[in-house]
């Protein structure tokens, strides 16, 4: 048996799995902590790698690495960092956003040109608030690296020029998915002055070496790598109901959205993957369930327990709304009435709400020509059996839930696969999972609900600031 091995170097945890080669079955597994925090020093991750890795690494023939996105690691001409990294996560620079988009003349100049239109999350813009506020450290730095970039540059032995992979430089605002190159002017310009970067590898290239003599991987970032380890193909879109929610697609074709509510990431394989993020997914759940005084089993059931929400609507922007575009928004409950003042209609109003901001997302990518034929739905919220069961009434299309997985670290550990393969295409690992068909009357209905959900959004803009 051959084998290789991922990582999800991610924002909470580094997580490696060891897997066959040709099947993808995980063999063995590690896990070590990251702080809780939006500056970290890239040294944790590394401590982190030894121990999740520890004991695991015998007879690997093969490493990659998928790493939380946009995170920024400005190094000296050493390769060494001289600060802590700004993870994607810290929204210190959302001013310094908003110069960028003023000085290029407005967003669909960003648009076009990367693909992006710059938010706080993307490394261009740390760049122009380091370049402000540290104008010391801005001197000392001979070159920027996103997170996977820095740890697999580390991994590999002798040390190579550090590299990058196309899906993960996409995420930075200096990376054009359309033309498959840096954007090193729009790089100047938030930094004030030329940066090293590392070299864009091919999807399956082998970049170097670990001491233990296993080839490395260009690595990607989570989303990603995510796609790989899901399987997904062209036309499947992955619904992610985390603490947040997203929507990403496998697509052939670059994306540039104005609006910047489409972000257009390229992919690991090729291709590229248009994405939406939601603030508010399975968080909604866990307020509802609080105000219900139940636990998430009684709330599933409550929610399952009825077909319609009977003209109920929950606007879901606990903590405001990054899409639509309403930071300073709160949650809204509309169309209440005696025959639905009741726990199993506030609990199917509350999924319903969740899945509409989300369902909007997948009709954001359509406008933009993103193919949906299939709904992959994974995160903790994908677990409970009404949720999946509404999805697939309010979506409209296929639903598969695959089998709980490190889905990031399983795509790594499938590029690894691919790399030491030297093929054309990664290997085919199968995913499994439960398969969700609505009938047409569900369908209808849902449609309706959706309807609903937009109406009661139009109505209460003026409310929602």
């Amino acid at each position: 048996m051959t084998l290789v091995a991922g990582v999800d170097c991610s924002t909470q945890s580094t997580k490696v799995v060891v897997c066959d080669a040709e099947s993808g079955k995980v063999v063995r597994s590690g896990r070590a902590d990251h702080p809780d925090t939006t500056e970290v020093d890239p040294m944790l991750w590394w401590s982190a790698w030894e121990q999740a890795s520890a004991d695991l690494l015998d007879e690997v023939a093969a490493i990659g690495v998928g790493g939380q996105q946009h995170g920024m690691v400005l190094v000296d001409e050493h390769g060494t960092p001289i600060r802590d990294a700004l993870l994607w996560n810290d929204n210190r620079s959302a001013p310094q956003a908003q110069q960028l988009i003023a000085e290029l003349g407005g967003t669909k100049p960003w648009a076009d040109a990367v693909g992006l239109v710059p938010v706080a999350s993307f490394t261009v813009t740390k760049l122009r608030w380091v370049a402000e506020h540290e104008p010391d450290v801005a001197r000392r730095a001979t070159g920027v690296l996103l997170p996977h970039d820095w740890l697999t540059h580390r991994i590999a032995q002798p040390r190579e020029e550090p590299t990058t992979d196309r899906g993960d430089a996409s995420g930075t605002g200096y990376w054009s998915p359309a033309e498959g190159a840096y954007r090193p002017d729009l790089l100047r310009q938030a930094f004030g002055a030329d940066l090293d970067v590392p070299r864009v590898a091919s999807p399956s290239e082998v970049v170097g070496e670990a001491v233990t003599g296993a080839a490395i991987a260009p690595g990607t970032g989570d989303n990603m790598a995510a796609a790989l380890g899901l399987g997904l193909d062209t036309g499947d879109l992955a619904v992610s109901l985390g603490t947040s929610g997203t929507v990403f697609a496998v697509a052939d074709q670059p994306t540039a959205d104005e609006t910047g509510i489409v972000a257009g990431f390229a992919d690991a394989a090729g291709g590229y993957l248009p994405l939406v993020c939601t603030l508010n997914a399975a968080r909604v759940i866990e307020a509802a369930a609080t105000m219900l005084g139940v636990d998430l089993a009684r709330f599933d059931a409550l929610a399952g327990s009825i077909d319609d929400a009977d003209g109920l609507v929950l606007l879901p922007y606990l903590d405001g709304e990054r899409t639509p575009p309403l930071p300073d928004a709160t949650g809204l409950l509309h169309g209440l009435t005696r025959s639905n003042a009741t726990p199993a209609h506030l609990a199917r109003a509350a999924v319903e709400g969740m899945l509409c901001g989300l369902a909007d997302a997948v009709d954001a990518l359509r406008v933009h020509g993103v193919r949906t034929n299939r709904i992959v739905l994974i995160g903790g919220a994908a677990r409970s059996p009404a949720v999946r069961r509404i999805a697939a009434e309010l979506f409209g299309l296929e639903v598969l839930v695959p089998e709980p997985g490190e889905y990031v670290a399983l795509g790594a550990a499938r590029q690894a696969a691919w790399a030491l393969a030297g093929s054309e295409r990664p290997p085919a690992w199968p995913v499994s999972g439960i398969r969700i068909d609505a009938a047409p009357d569900r369908i209808a209905a849902g449609a309706a609900t959706r309807a609903r959900y937009r109406d009661t959004l139009s109505a209460a803009k003026a409310m929602l600031g």
